[in-house]
C-alpha cells in the first residue's frame, strides 16, 4: 500500500473502510465466536469515518460508550485504544483525535483513565469501557416478547453519508447531520434499563437495523413487522442511495442475513432503496428498544429527556408463524 501520496488532512484516505462499516460480516463473526464464552466488559474501535480528527475521536468514543448504555448501564471509566501511522500523520492531527475522544468522555461523565497506543498502517481509535448497572436491570437483545413495540432512537443513513464523504459527494449540511447523530450519546439507555415493560435493548451499529433486529428476534422465535413509512431516515442519505451510493458492508450484511428479510410487501421500485437502508452500517447508531405497549409512554419520555426527541415507533413483534424461522418483514 503506497502511503506517500495520501493527504494527511483526509483521515478517511488512510482507511480501507470506515467506522462500523469495518465490522466483520455477522455470519463470519458468528462462526468465529461459536466457542468463545460471553464477556462482561466492552470495547469498540475503528478506522476513520470522517476526515476531521476531533470529530473522528468524538464519534469513536461515543460509539464505544453506547455498548454500556445498550445494556441499561451507566459508563464510568474508559481506556483509550490508539493505533496511528506515526511517521505519516502529523502529531497535531493525532492529538486532535485524542482530544475528541476525551471530550466525548467528559460529556458522558466518564473518567478516561489511560489506554494503550501502537504504530499502525491505518489510524484506529476507540475505547474499552466499564460501567455499572443493577443486576435486575441488565438489558440484552434476547428478552423481546410477542406484542412488543419497537422504538428506534436515531435515524438511519449514517453509513451512506460516510460512503458519500469518502467519494467527495457529501455537502456541509450532510456532514453536519452526520456529526450531530454520531456524536449524540445514547445516554437514554441508563434510564430505559430499569423501566418495567422494557424487555430487550441493543444499539444499531455495523450490522444495520435489520441485522440487529434479527438478533433480537431469533432468541424468542419472533417475527418483526416494520413500517417503512415510520422508519426515520436522514433525507440526504435517501437521495444518495437513489444515486447509487452505499457501503460495501451493506452488501456483506445482506449476504449474511438477507434470506431472513422479506421486502415483498414493498413496491418493487422501492425494494433496492430499503434493502440498502436497513443493512446500512450505523456508526454510533441509535438504541433499539422492544417494550410492552403500556411502557411506550415511559420509553419515549426517557428518550426525550436524554436527547430532546422521543424516538420513533417503527413496528411490532409477534411470534413467528408455525414452521417459519424468525425474521423481519418490511411493509
Amino acid at each position: 500500500m503506497n502511503t506517500e501520496t495520501r493527504d494527511p488532512n483526509r483521515l478517511t484516505a488512510w482507511a480501507h473502510g470506515g467506522g462500523c462499516g469495518c465490522k466483520i460480516a455477522p455470519a463470519v463473526l458468528q462462526r468465529l465466536l461459536a466457542q468463545v464464552p460471553p464477556h462482561l466488559a466492552t470495547t469498540d474501535f475503528f478506522t476513520p469515518v470522517v476526515d476531521d480528527a476531533f470529530d473522528f475521536g468524538a464519534i469513536a468514543a461515543t460509539n464505544a460508550l453506547s455498548d454500556v448504555y445498550a445494556m441499561g448501564g451507566q459508563p464510568l471509566l474508559a481506556l483509550a485504544l490508539v493505533g496511528m501511522p506515526i511517521q505519516q500523520l502529523p502529531e497535531a492531527v493525532i492529538a486532535r483525535v485524542l482530544e475528541g475522544g476525551a471530550a466525548a468522555c467528559r460529556s458522558a461523565g466518564v473518567v478516561l483513565a489511560g489506554g494503550h497506543s501502537i504504530d499502525t498502517v491505518e489510524p484506529i481509535y476507540g475505547l474499552a469501557a466499564i460501567g455499572t448497572v443493577h443486576p435486575d436491570h441488565i438489558q440484552t437483545n434476547a428478552g423481546a416478547q410477542p406484542g412488543d413495540l419497537l422504538v428506534l432512537g436515531k435515524p438511519l443513513g449514517v453509513g451512506v453519508l460516510s460512503a458519500a464523504l469518502k467519494k467527495g459527494l457529501l455537502d456541509a449540511d450532510g456532514y453536519a447531520q452526520m456529526r450531530r447523530w454520531t456524536t449524540l450519546l445514547n445516554r437514554a439507555g441508563a434510564a430505559l434499563g430499569p423501566l418495567p415493560g422494557v424487555h430487550a435493548m441493543t444499539d444499531v451499529t455495523g450490522f444495520g437495523l435489520a441485522g440487529h433486529l434479527l438478533e433480537m428476534c431469533r432468541p424468542a422465535g419472533l417475527l418483526a413487522t416494520v413500517d417503512s413509512a415510520a422508519l426515520p431516515v436522514l433525507e440526504i442519505s435517501r437521495a444518495l442511495v437513489r444515486q447509487g451510493i452505499g457501503t460495501g458492508a451493506s452488501g456483506r450484511n445482506w449476504a449474511s442475513y438477507g434470506e431472513s428479510v422479506d421486502l415483498s410487501a414493498l413496491p418493487e421500485g422501492d425494494r433496492a432503496l430499503w434493502q440498502t437502508l436497513v443493512t446500512d452500517p450505523q456508526t454510533s447508531g441509535g438504541l433499539l428498544v422492544a417494550c410492552a405497549p403500556p411502557a411506550l409512554e415511559a420509553v419515549q419520555a426517557a428518550f426525550a429527556q436524554a436527547q430532546g426527541q422521543p424516538g420513533w415507533v417503527i413496528g411490532q413483534l409477534q411470534a413467528a408463524p408455525a414452521g417459519t424461522s424468525p425474521g423481519l418483514r418490511l411493509r
